[in-house]
């Protein structure tokens, strides 16, 4: 029998990857529902190749345009995640959720009712939502696996009993494009500079964050919350090739690490084919890279974003919806040349260090409703501070 599969954001970088992994190997799955904001011309022609009758259009215009293209089809088209109780009177098999940004927390709370087995790729879902998504897992008996290369890489290493015995959880990071240029010269740095990541290929967002070491705040913070290991454990560790993506050290002297290509293929072919006999062809052992790890520690002067995991505490807060928020429109204020790119990490910890966000650590998410409320809220706060 065929797995049944769902795409939330398939025309997205992660949904496209998904997608393209399932095409591979169209004899073992059945694709229920994909899902776009406005690229309705990609999702029509995945649709195509699947006939999959179930498609959700978000953006009310682009929804208008789809409905009327497909008139004559029996597909079944929605504009909004209202509809899955009409698409679903079974669960699936398994749900990529790779929406980006805050869009992709209420589809992700909601999907997990209609899913026996969920691979988040959104950060904001799990930073900003995990108690929630957690609660709703264990209510409707869904599993979950983490899709980021870090992540991906710690479920891969861990089991209940090797947990227990956990000294030291290592997440490594490339260093951006800014790793080797003299400090003096980061006022200068370009956007176009910001986005000349030097392994992986990204979008502008994620680009930046790399560049000011805020992506591995964030894996922090969602690797806490997804394995419940107290931030003591976790460190990071500069590794320009990328190779190694979790180290791992126990309390019995065994030290295990997982190693593979810059490609996010790898983790999520792995996620959808562990009980399948799929294979999927990789380059050979990068023997350069384990014969030159090249760790060493990250610099705080650097990279002074990486300061502000020190407010952090092991318990869920709306303080991480403000750390993400707060990130997220700095990002947007240097893209659209407002500030400049050392003022991201300046302003940042200058914001998430005033008493009133700080105070944040003492509230709790209770739903989706408020958690985007609070972000709302920060983002404003935040342009009225900086600009």
């Amino acid at each position: 029998m065929k797995k049944k599969i769902v795409i939330l954001g398939s025309t997205g970088s992660i949904g496209k990857t998904t997608f393209s992994i399932l095409k591979k190997n169209k004899n073992f799955f059945n694709i229920k529902l994909l899902t776009t904001n406005r690229n309705i011309k990609e999702l029509i022609k995945q649709s195509k190749t699947f006939n999959v009758k179930n498609l959700i259009v978000t953006d009310k215009k682009q929804f208008l345009i789809a409905k009327k293209i497909l008139k004559n089809k029996k597909i079944n088209i929605f504009n909004n995640f209202n509809s899955l109780n009409k698409i679903f009177k079974k669960k699936v098999d398994y749900t990529m959720s790779s929406i980006s940004g805050f869009e992709g927390l209420e589809p992700t709370l909601k999907m997990i009712r209609f899913s026996k087995k969920i691979a988040i790729a959104n950060k904001e879902a799990i930073i900003c939502a995990w108690s929630l998504i957690r609660k709703e897992m264990t209510k409707n008996n869904t599993n979950f696996i983490p899709i980021d290369s870090e992540h991906f890489s710690i479920w891969s290493l861990l089991n209940e009993s090797n947990k227990k015995k956990v000294d030291e959880i290592i997440i490594t990071a490339s260093g951006g494009p800014f790793l080797k240029l003299p400090i003096k010269d980061f006022k200068n740095i370009s956007i176009k500079d910001a986005l000349k990541h030097p392994n992986w290929s990204m979008g502008k967002k994620i680009s930046i964050d790399s560049a000011t070491m805020m992506n591995k705040v964030f894996e922090i913070i969602e690797a806490q919350k997804i394995f419940n290991i107290s931030y003591k454990k976790f460190s990071m560790m500069i590794h320009p090739d990328s190779y190694l993506h979790a180290i791992i050290k126990f309390d019995n002297g065994l030290i295990k690490f997982l190693a593979h290509d810059t490609n996010m293929k790898i983790p999520i072919f792995n996620s959808i084919s562990n009980d399948l006999n799929m294979n999927m062809k990789t380059d050979k052992i990068n023997y350069r890279s384990l014969n030159n790890l090249n760790l060493s520690t990250i610099s705080p002067i650097r990279y002074p974003a990486i300061k502000i995991l020190k407010n952090l505490k092991n318990k869920s807060s709306l303080y991480e919806t403000a750390i993400v928020s707060v990130n997220d429109e700095l990002v947007n204020l240097f893209i659209n040349k407002k500030i400049k790119f050392n003022d991201i990490s300046r302003f940042l910890l200058k914001i998430l260090n005033l008493k009133e966000f700080l105070d944040f650590r003492t509230k709790f998410p209770k739903n989706y409703k408020q958690i985007k409320n609070h972000s709302e809220y920060v983002r404003l706060k935040t342009r009225f501070l900086c600009i």
